[in-house]
């Protein structure tokens, strides 16, 4: 399928701009990244758990569950043909006690619903030993082709074949200003300026601001979760073989904290999920005065913090608490000890779309402001599904 070689220009060089720009050039676009950073991948792409989904959680027929099904079967065969390490190690999704059954047998439908590829659901404690020795339950669901890869390595393959279509993808431009017309995008970086004959813009943490300066609507809003990890000492990593998951609270978008055997075979445990005090916050020390006040004055601040409050001081009293944040690992583990987690110094910083009545995105949402195409919201699994969202954004080109 032909595009008619148009000058199109991607803004974000994180998974999901770089899949789109290969696409692109690919089929003859003139095709050009422009990305704030020193390095491509250097935000979510770049500090998330390398899990490569198999389409357990999303809500059957929405975007998430169709792009999942297909990034993953593109992704995998895209790591075969670069040489790339693409493990199924398995996920085990475990309830622990009798008031999980009736959340695990939703997980059960909607992933039979979305044809995850040899699930086993699991009735007797036995079972769940003969996959990880280590882990208690009372139930679980198992998905044996759950993978871990290298996301970073993968973005930095998908750039190669950028170049060699004849793309340019250039590091160190932060947009600064971007206009459009019903045919034209202008762009201009503290570095240069562009015309294109269209924009897309994957900017992920920052798509709110890049909506805003081409004049779209405020909402939805983009409000930052840091997600922090713990690791397993080497000589303890034995106590986990693939992933060992919780059953996740269907009123919030993050699966809880759950060990992954990564593709080096590291064991990380986490993430949690705790608001960040900047839109790049990887710690605590990192604050923005005001990405923090634009939280908190955004209309939906007041909903969220009603709906939401308990779980946030869960959330951040185990992030400053280690006992707090070992017991939650402990439920799945109970041989785990204290001294089996070290700090790993790793920690990410998740892009939540927002909107103004407090309520958080679950599906991915697609703006447009004439020869400008906007990714408002793409969430996990888009890492997963980022060749499949690329087919996708290319069918509303």
């Amino acid at each position: 399928m032909g595009t008619g070689g148009k000058r199109t220009g991607v803004i974000g060089g994180g998974i999901v701009g770089i899949a789109l720009a290969r696409a692109l050039a690919q089929r003859g676009d003139e095709v050009t990244v422009l990305e704030k950073e020193s390095r491509l991948a250097a935000h979510q792409t770049g500090h998330n758990s390398g899990v490569v989904h198999a389409g357990l959680y999303y809500a059957p027929g929405s975007l998430k569950a169709t792009l999942c099904a297909a990034g993953r079967a593109q992704l995998r065969e895209f790591c075969q043909e670069k040489q790339l390490p693409y493990r199924e190690v398995g996920k085990l999704v475990i309830a622990v006690d009798e008031t999980e059954i009736a959340a695990l047998d939703e997980i059960e439908r909607r992933s039979r619903a979305n044809g995850v590829p040899d699930l086993e659901r699991i009735d007797h404690r036995g079972r769940i030993g003969e996959i990880e020795p280590h882990a208690y339950g009372v139930a679980a669901v198992h998905s044996p082709r759950t993978a871990v890869v290298d996301y970073a390595a993968i973005a930095e393959a998908m750039a190669q074949d950028v170049r060699s279509a004849g793309g340019s993808i250039l590091l160190g431009h932060e947009v600064t200003a971007l206009t459009a017309s019903t045919d034209r995008a202008q762009v201009r970086t503290a570095a240069s300026d562009h015309e294109f004959d269209r924009v897309v813009v994957c900017a992920g943490l920052q798509s709110d601001i890049a909506a805003r300066l081409v004049g779209a609507d405020p909402s939805p809003k983009i409000l930052p979760f840091r997600g922090e990890y713990w690791s397993l000492r080497p000589e303890r990593t034995g106590l986990v073989r693939g992933m060992i998951y919780p059953v996740p609270d269907p009123r919030f978008p993050f699966l809880g904290v759950h060990f992954t055997r990564g593709v080096y075979d590291d064991v990380h445990v986490g993430p949690n999920a705790v608001p960040a005090l900047a839109r790049e916050g990887y710690s605590w020390g990192r604050i923005s005065i005001r990405d923090t006040w634009e939280s908190l004055r955004w209309p939906g601040a007041g909903p969220l913090a009603r709906r939401h409050w308990r779980m946030g001081v869960d959330e951040v009293s185990a992030s400053i608490l280690k006992p707090r944040y070992f017991r939650k690992a402990q439920r799945f583990i109970p041989e785990l000890t204290m001294g089996d987690l070290r700090r790993s110094g790793a920690a990410g910083v998740r892009a939540q779309a927002w909107g103004r009545d407090g309520e958080l995105l679950d599906d991915f949402a697609i703006d447009r402001v004439g020869a400008v195409m906007l990714v408002r919201n793409a969430p996990s699994p888009a890492a997963t599904s980022s060749l499949a969202i690329a087919d996708h954004l290319i069918a509303q080109l």
